[in-house]
């Protein structure tokens, strides 16, 4: 009896995952690229933009979201992350463009998450006329706490990958600095030791007269 608790609980939250209606993707912006993304939102549907630039250059990007209109909803310039939610004006097609025009030389890695609509209630918990049993409490805590888990998990991913590339860039910066210090170093000595070497050779008188 207790394993069937255990199957429906696993069921239900299984279950749930085909509820969630968002785009989350990791996407290489270019040097003096401009990349959009598409998606069609109903009327009065509420969507919340997240973005953040993971690694490249001064880590910022600009951002840009439109309704179908073409009307300007949010904007940012050279910003590194931030989280927008509005409520769509119009049933259409909206669209999320990143800029990286303003750089010659640097690409970005860029991560962007939208989610459209409200997440959807576990089954048989969206209208639930009588208080809730203990198991579909137990579902609704649980359900609560994988989505926080897996929001922590996607930024601690994002904040080691930002980590791991500045330790790298850094990396390679100490590592090309020491070898031109060593460079350095190492022509000085070479040429002190030259110079030093002239000032006390020996040096030997021209055989003037020769004995008959």
């Amino acid at each position: 009896m207790y394993f069937m608790k255990i199957m429906r609980l696993a069921i239900v939250l299984l279950s749930c995952f085909n509820f969630v209606i968002s785009v989350e993707l990791t996407f290489e912006l270019l040097d003096n690229a401009k990349d959009c993304f598409f998606e069609i939102i109903q009327k009065n549907t509420t969507a919340t933009l997240e973005f953040q630039v993971v690694t490249g250059g001064s880590y910022d990007v600009d951002v840009t979201l439109e309704a179908p209109n073409k009307e300007i909803i949010y904007r940012q310039v050279k910003s590194q992350f931030d989280s927008h939610t509005f409520v769509a004006p119009y049933t259409g097609e909206y669209s999320v463009c990143f800029s990286n025009e303003f750089s010659t030389f640097s690409h970005k890695l860029v991560y962007m998450d939208l989610q459209v609509g409200e997440e959807a209630p576990l089954p048989g918990m969206g209208e639930h006329a009588t208080v809730m049993t203990q198991m579909e409490s137990s579902a609704d805590a649980v359900h609560k706490s994988l989505t926080t888990i897996a929001d922590y998990q996607t930024h601690h991913k994002l904040r080691e990958a930002q980590g791991r590339k500045r330790a790298e860039d850094l990396n390679d910066r100490v590592f090309w600095w020491s070898l031109m210090e060593t460079i350095a170093i190492l022509t000085v000595g070479i040429g002190q030791v030259c110079i030093l070497k002239n000032f006390f050779s020996e040096k030997r008188p021209s055989q003037q007269f020769r004995r008959m």
